[in-house]
């Protein structure tokens, strides 16, 4: 047994604190508010089986000419944001070419087609079953062309990945959805995804669960952080807590508290905004409107529309564009109804440029693992690549763990 500190109470750090809890280690988690209040908060609720293939840069000109005019709703940004991420940028363009997002979707296949899976007995022993819905997602198409496409996609993610799904003209798929006000041109509805109704709400589920069953959860601040000749140690609202081994899982917030260590982590940060509705009609399914960069989910504080990436510095201010017009687009196919009065909330998308997350020891630093950059997919990841880090840290060999370590990846 050894004593680890967590850093971070996102579902990525607390999934990380209950794999190692489960091997018999002591954990400390640290955060510097409660469990599940950041980006795990407010993403769209989604655990996506289907997401076998991590989102790639677009590389053709038209599309990334509309990226750069902000045509599409897909993508803002400001010039403050884009150019201190150019480098990880480019990087992310290249590893987005076709041979090298195939070698990559290969490896994160096998995370994401396990992910239901890790996540069920978590779950079902925190007594969240209530807030999860096995409907799958659908993708909602406008376009006759662009559906034309997605049908081949979803044959292709069925070939080479297992991912499996029902496709539906437009006609068919106003009968599947009786909230749907005009028909679309077709619908790809991916059958293993799960959704959840609240995804803060589960990720301090499992964070409760961790402290049921013997784990310390305390608030302090992860700058604090030092090294010592005995492991590590943390100022925390409880005094000083030391540790043998520290894993990192700070999400977007990782890459400048690794700085002092010596770490210089490209990340591509992806900023993204919801808004909840109180829709009269619920949604029978989540589904992700194509066209607009939005996706709509039922919540238990309403209907909730999140947008797409805004590139942006993780300080800057709030910008809800996106969040209007896809909102205002979306009214046109399902009536929202008015939007619930709360205070804004926006999250920051931690995506390393070669789109895998870094799960393993540092380079440099014995007892020191990292363990973020999962992109759009932590909420789903979380409690898989907590078990591969476990493993890593019980020193185990594979091929897949090779492809998540930071080893090599950051040299």
């Amino acid at each position: 047994m050894a004593e680890f500190l967590v850093l971070g109470a996102g579902m990525v750090g607390v999934s990380s604190a209950l794999a190692l809890q489960a091997r018999g280690h002591q954990v400390t988690v640290v955060d510097r508010t409660c469990a599940g209040l950041e980006t795990s908060y407010g993403n769209a609720g989604m655990i996506q089986v289907e997401a076998a293939e991590p989102y790639a840069l677009p590389r053709d000109m038209v599309t990334l000419f509309k990226y750069a005019l902000e045509i599409s709703n897909d993508v803002t940004w400001k010039m403050s944001g884009a150019l201190p991420m150019l480098p990880a940028l480019w990087s992310y363009f290249r590893h987005s070419s076709p041979e090298k997002h195939a070698k990559v979707s290969r490896v994160h296949s096998q995370l994401t087609i396990r992910s239901t899976a890790d996540h069920a007995p978590l779950i079902r022993d925190s007594e969240s079953e209530h807030l999860i819905s096995r409907c799958g997602l659908v993708m909602l198409h406008r376009d006759d062309a662009e559906f034309e496409k997605a049908s081949k996609k979803a044959s292709f993610l069925l070939s080479e990945y297992g991912v499996t799904s029902n496709v539906y003209d437009g006609k068919s798929y106003m009968k599947e959805e009786p909230a749907l006000k005009k028909t679309p041109a077709g619908a790809v509805h991916y059958t293993q995804s799960w959704s959840c109704s609240s995804p803060g709400g589960l990720t301090e589920a499992y964070s409760d669960l961790f402290v049921k069953r013997g784990g310390r959860f305390v608030t302090g601040d992860a700058s604090t952080l030092q090294h010592t000749s005995k492991g590590w140690q943390i100022l925390t609202s409880e005094g000083e807590v030391k540790a043998e081994q520290v894993v990192v899982a700070l999400g977007p917030w990782s890459p400048e508290l690794l700085k002092r260590f010596g770490y210089r982590i490209p990340m591509v940060y992806k900023r993204g905004y919801h808004g909840h509705f109180n829709a009269p009609k619920t949604l029978l399914r989540p589904f992700l409107d194509v066209a607009n960069g939005v996706l709509a989910a039922p919540m238990v504080k309403g209907l909730r529309v999140t947008t797409g990436a805004a590139l942006v510095p993780l300080n800057a201010p709030m910008d809800t564009r996106q969040l209007e017009r896809g909102a205002a687009a979306l009214n046109d196919m399902i009536d929202l109804g008015e939007q619930v009065e709360e205070p804004q909330w926006m999250g920051t998308r931690p995506c390393m440029p070669d789109m895998l997350p870094l799960v393993g020891e540092a380079p440099n630093h014995k007892g020191l693992w990292f363990h973020f950059g999962h992109g759009h997919q932590g909420f789903t990841l979380g409690p898989t690549t907590s078990q591969l880090l476990v493993q890593a840290i019980e020193g185990e060999k594979s091929e897949l763990l090779d492809a998540l370590s930071p080893a090599d990846r950051l040299s």
